[in-house]
């Protein structure tokens, strides 16, 4: 191999104060590992011989603990896109000691390549193989990486001696080209391969290869608790009772999960289903669950673009290879949350909010309409184009004081347009085809917890006349009682009669 051996610290010398970087990878899967340990250290001891060091950070979503974490601590993040979930990157976007911007994870690549950010300056990539010639197989997240590498003025290579070289043949990297030459992404099922299974890197810009030997570190998920399962049930049971009425083919159609125990609660549950026949998704991560389901031959194929799966499952998969290499395809964010692509394939789109209004409308991502949570990430790539749109989270959170079924969203994220059906705990409220006062009845029925439905229903009673009925000055009001009192069933109506 003609490309020089460097050490973490070699590398991370090799990045300057305000410097564009990218790295490679899709939440924590195949983001780099230890040079950006490297990169913070070296941040520390510039911060501590009173020199700036700050760096700005496009990723293709999360990262982990070694890339997000450890540069957050180091406050070594001067701008920081499209989607970040690590608490100590959070505390510094929330108290602005990082600029931060929330994007779809569909455009960030695209809108690179068309000179919005400026020049890249370094990419660092996690690799599983690489030849003489740059071409490379990259790990268990695709991201933005053939953008980043094209666009990049240096490149370094983490080769990580826990993939396997034999990873070679599961992803499928393909990039649109730009308007005005743009044409169809030519992917009409899920396993549809239109790509290369290697990416193309200039040797010239590759100026070293770090080693590194580690899994991923994605944390397994927690046990299923009673709500986790009812709301699972619940997705289950609408998706049954579609088929049934013809309104989702019989021979069903691609899905769409987010991350996290409730996602992977409604995938066992499909697994378990004798209504819902072996399908195959198109999604933007793929989990534990999915594994499972491929191997009793219930999930046929993922399309994805990261496997976001914990250490032990990432052992099995590399263990496995040959079984699951037909079964996968990862390709490039904006291939696997293409709006045509989900919309020619029919994509039913679940993903979870923070709050929903009774009116229909969702909030994904700040907590109380002012602290960033994670960011909106692919849900509106894919709400706004699924065959059908659904949302699921606990009607309830902190044993009751936490409405999130709300009179008002605090923070919109997905308008009342794109949203077809809200699941909780409680139920299923189906907003097609009805008008905002039909939909607020629904959502207060069905999805709400008993203990807030009157109040629900007595916010109703007050709103102005209209098409929607709000009434402007309490609208917040679940809100701003939790900010006064810490407990949103203390809300007092009668203070605006």
């Amino acid at each position: 191999m003609n490309f020089p051996i460097l050490t973490p610290r070699e590398a991370a010398s090799m990045i300057n104060h305000d410097d564009n970087v990218a790295f490679s990878g899709f939440t924590a899967s195949g983001s780099p590992k230890v040079v950006t340990e490297a990169l913070a250290e070296r941040a520390e001891e510039e911060h501590a011989a009173g020199r700036p060091f700050k760096v700005n950070l496009f990723t293709g979503a999360s990262t982990s603990d070694r890339a997000d974490g450890i540069l957050a601590r180091a406050n070594a993040i001067n701008l920081r896109t499209p989607y970040q979930n690590m608490p100590d990157l959070r505390k510094r976007i929330n108290a602005h000691d990082c600029h931060y911007f929330d994007l779809h994870l569909s455009e960030l690549s695209q809108k690179f390549r068309y000179g919005f950010y400026g020049d890249l300056d370094v990419a660092i990539i996690e690799v599983a193989d690489v030849d003489d010639n740059g071409n490379v197989v990259l790990g268990t997240g695709v991201g933005n990486v053939p953008t980043y590498v094209n666009a990049a003025k240096k490149v370094i290579l983490e080769l990580n001696a826990k993939l396997p070289a034999a990873f070679r043949g599961m992803h499928d990297i393909y990039l649109p080209l730009d308007p005005p030459n743009r044409r169809e992404i030519p992917i009409y099922k899920s396993s549809d391969r239109i790509g290369e299974a290697l990416v193309h890197i200039d040797p010239k810009k590759i100026v070293g290869i770090v080693h590194s030997d580690d899994y991923d570190g994605v944390k397994s998920f927690s046990a299923l608790d009673d709500t986790t399962l009812r709301i699972g049930h619940n997705v289950c049971s609408f998706l049954e009772s579609e088929i049934l009425a013809g309104r989702i083919p019989k021979s069903f159609l691609p899905i769409q999960s987010g991350v996290g125990n409730v996602a992977n609660a409604v995938l066992y549950g499909l697994g378990e289903s004798t209504v819902i026949p072996a399908f195959e998704m198109y999604t933007e991560v793929i989990q534990d669950a999915v594994l499972d389901l491929m191997k009793k031959g219930k999930c046929k194929f993922g399309s994805t673009c990261a496997l976001t799966i914990s250490n032990e499952a990432e052992a099995e998969l590399f263990s496995n290879i040959d079984f699951f290499r037909d079964k996968i395809a990862l390709r490039p964010a904006e291939i696997s949350n293409n709006p045509e692509v989900i919309r020619r394939l029919g994509v039913i789109a679940m993903n979870t909010a923070i709050e929903a209004d009774i009116f229909g409308n969702v909030n994904s991502t700040h907590v109380t309409g002012i602290r960033m949570m994670n960011g909106i990430g692919g849900s509106g790539d894919f709400t706004r184009n699924g065959y059908l749109s659904i949302f699921s989270c606990p009607s309830i959170t902190k044993g009751g004081q936490i409405s999130n079924i709300v009179p008002m969203v605090s923070h919109v994220d997905h308008t009342e347009h794109s949203v077809d059906i809200i699941i909780t705990d409680q139920g299923v409220a189906d907003l097609r085809g009805k008008d905002p006062v039909q939909r607020a009845n629904e959502i207060i029925d069905k999805a709400a917890h008993p203990m807030f439905r009157e109040l629900l229903r007595d916010y109703l009673k007050l709103g102005r006349p209209g098409q929607t009925p709000h009434r402007l000055e309490c609208a917040l009001e679940f809100h701003n009682e939790f900010n006064r009192s810490g407990d949103m069933r203390n809300v007092d109506w009668a203070r605006f009669k």
